[in-house]
């Protein structure tokens, strides 16, 4: 049976729907630049709708065994949809090769990972496997980046008209190397920069398949059901006693797992000291952007959006009036002033 997402709730406002409309419009109008010396990709600031609504899934709180083992179908811990507004950033076009961790290794002494050793798995543009979650901030850190966290992950991934998958909303198998290949024939890592047909909306590669990848943020199987973490979200915070126990969120599937593993919206977990799932743990790096006065103004613009979602309009109305005052030029910005006052 044909799965249908519903990606914002069927009632809503006029005013809502504006907004909406206006912050999914704005990242395909920017549109994105490439930091070619580190192979990097702006993503411009702007909302973006994370997580889906419809929750078909039989047992919505299934373990992580049985969601390993579940069809494509979103869990209850993608819900509900909201629109979600982030910052500018940078975020790595490939997954972080070999070559790369091996420089990384040779600059600071760090101990070698999981399967290093493993001759399909050491090439030199596969990606770095068996790496845990501490490696990986270690080498980003190093590298003068940072994890991205889970929003940056799913807004590069499912660009601004909310795809299913990195690429549109049907299973391709040519588009990304997951569940061991179609006749379940992979039976390893690719190329970081293969699969150019499964790359997203702002050019991401595998963000589907290939390793399971690193990001950030705590897990928090509630954690999407809360209304106030909505700008520049950075997930659950977690005290020392309890991070003994607690699990990271890890994105975008693997070579291995299934096709429920490689949708945009999928949250699955690991420990953050485990260097091992199925052979398939890497991550990517994310940087922040610069605070250009254009970049600045769109974070008011987002605040305004906030607000107005919210009918503050008086603090929207504060709010679009400094984004103007840094981009003066901006017709959007004027838009949504006048759109505010007609509110007030």
């Amino acid at each position: 049976m044909k799965k249908q997402f519903k990606n914002v709730p069927k009632k809503i406002s006029i005013l809502k729907a504006l907004i909406l409309f206006t912050a999914l419009a704005i990242p395909s109008m920017a549109g994105s630049q490439t930091l070619d010396s580190e192979d990097m990709v702006l993503i411009n600031a702007g909302g973006f709708v994370r997580g889906v609504d419809q929750i078909t899934s039989k047992n919505p709180t299934a373990s992580g065994v049985a969601k390993t083992h579940a069809l494509a179908q979103p869990f209850s811990d993608e819900s509900p949809a909201r629109m979600i507004y982030l910052d500018s950033y940078y975020l790595d076009i490939y997954e972080i090769s070999n070559a790369q961790y091996t420089e990384f290794i040779i600059a600071t002494d760090y101990a070698a990972p999981a399967y290093w050793d493993h001759h399909e798995l050491n090439q030199p543009d596969q990606p770095v496997t068996g790496v845990n979650w501490y490696d990986a901030s270690a080498y980003c850190h190093w590298a003068n980046k940072r994890l991205p966290t889970e929003a940056e992950w799913e807004k590069a991934a499912r660009g601004p008209a909310g795809s299913i998958y990195p690429w549109g909303n049907d299973l391709q198998y040519e588009n990304a190397n997951f569940a061991r290949g179609e006749k379940g024939d992979h039976k390893i890592t690719t190329p970081i920069k293969a699969y150019d047909k499964g790359k997203s909306y702002y050019g991401v590669f595998n963000m589907a398949g290939n390793v399971f990848e690193w990001v950030n943020d705590w897990y928090d199987p509630n954690y999407y059901k809360r209304r106030d973490d909505v700008k520049n979200p950075k997930g659950p915070q977690i005290d020392l006693k309890a991070q003994a126990s607690a699990k990271k969120v890890i994105r975008g599937g693997s070579w291995y797992a299934p096709a429920q593993s490689i949708t945009t919206t999928h949250r699955f977990w690991n420990n953050p000291t485990n260097n091992s799932y199925g052979v398939g743990l890497g991550f990517r790096c994310a940087r922040n952007a610069e605070a250009s006065p254009a970049n600045q103004a769109r974070s008011f613009y987002m605040d305004a959006l906030i607000h107005m979602g919210a009918e503050k309009f008086k603090e929207a109305e504060a709010s679009i009036k400094q984004a103007i005052e840094l981009d003066s030029q901006n017709a959007e910005y004027r838009k949504t002033l006048e759109l505010i006052k007609k509110q007030s």
